[in-house]
């Protein structure tokens, strides 16, 4: 019986330490290029969009760059698989299907699980399409076909040009659950969106959580990545077997006094059975914090347009 409590323990442990490595930032962070094929007529509007397909699949558009997160067009009543034989069930249905997509630039996708990142998908989607994700992600995606890979490790970025727009894509940390659970999910990251229009000079600041939980890597975003205008964040206290894999509404509230964003937009917080924690709980929790100011709520299909400025936003304490 000890014999068998040690060889566990062992296991444990071996599994934390691998996992403390493999999470470990690099000394030295990388960057790599994204060239795109400028439009001949790019758009002069000055603001761009935010539109919210479902899950935590968004378009992001923004002077002729258009950018599909976290893909996932399952319909309702369909499965996916989560992973160790587990399953969930999808509740809504995708405001778009996959065929009604516009034409975009690259997929960013925070990790591999199937509610980011379906079966559909990768049937359908063309595999020199460029995919900005996790390093780990990235191998599986090669081994499944995909060709146009940038895999990224913590604080590595991709600095991505379209005509006179520039857009640097930081890979921030995240923590899908805690130990020893998180030894067994796959990796997962933040985005940081940095926009500059180059005619202009115009910035804009763009913070997608990813499916974390608040942790200290949460803490150091803050620390590097000051004067956020929008964080798109994953909610919906997701649980398997009982462990937490998103934020929920006090977690949600507590990574917003970290990142002090000028403004929130919740996401992933309805879309299938293993989200335990309906967005009334945020609504809620925002309301006793007196930040009804710094949250838009938007159904599936809605689009939030924003404003590039001079310079990013001030942080502004919140109350």
């Amino acid at each position: 019986m000890q014999a068998r409590y040690w060889i566990a323990g062992t296991a444990v442990a071996a599994a934390g330490t691998f996992w403390i490595l493999r999470k470990s930032a690099p000394a030295h962070p990388r960057t790599h290029l994204l060239d795109l094929e400028p439009e001949p007529h790019p758009p002069e509007a000055e603001n761009g969009t935010v539109q919210f397909i479902g899950t935590a699949t968004t378009l992001i558009r923004y002077q002729g760059l258009t950018i599909l997160t976290d893909p996932n067009f399952v319909r309702r009543g369909e499965q996916i698989h989560v992973g160790y034989g587990l399953h969930a069930t999808r509740l809504t249905d995708p405001a778009l299907g996959f065929d009604d997509l516009p034409p975009f630039d690259f997929v960013l996708l925070s990790h591999l699980h199937q509610d980011h990142f379906d079966t559909l998908v990768q049937r359908r989607l063309p595999p020199n399409t460029p995919i900005l994700t996790t390093a780990s992600a990235a191998r599986t995606l090669a081994r499944r076909g995909f060709t146009n890979l940038y895999p990224l490790r913590t604080w590595d970025c991709v600095k991505v040009r379209k005509g006179s727009l520039s857009l640097r894509i930081t890979a921030l940390p995240a923590l899908h659950a805690r130990m020893p659970a998180a030894a067994a999910l796959p990796d997962v990251m933040g985005s940081m969106l940095d926009f500059r229009n180059e005619r202009d000079g115009r910035r804009y600041r763009l913070y997608i959580t990813g499916d974390t939980l608040v942790f200290r890597g949460l803490r150091e975003i803050a620390r590097r990545c000051r004067g956020v205008d929008l964080m798109l964040m994953h909610l919906g206290g997701a649980r398997v077997l009982g462990t937490l894999l998103s934020m929920n509404a006090a977690q949600g509230i507590e990574a917003m006094r970290l990142l002090q964003p000028q403004l929130a937009i919740p996401v992933h917080y309805n879309d299938y059975d293993l989200f335990r924690e309906p967005l009334d709980a945020f609504v809620r929790a925002v309301e006793r914090a007196g930040l009804q100011n710094r949250v838009r709520y938007l159904h599936h299909g809605e689009t939030c347009s924003f404003v590039p400025t001079a310079a990013y936003a001030e942080a502004r304490p919140l109350v």
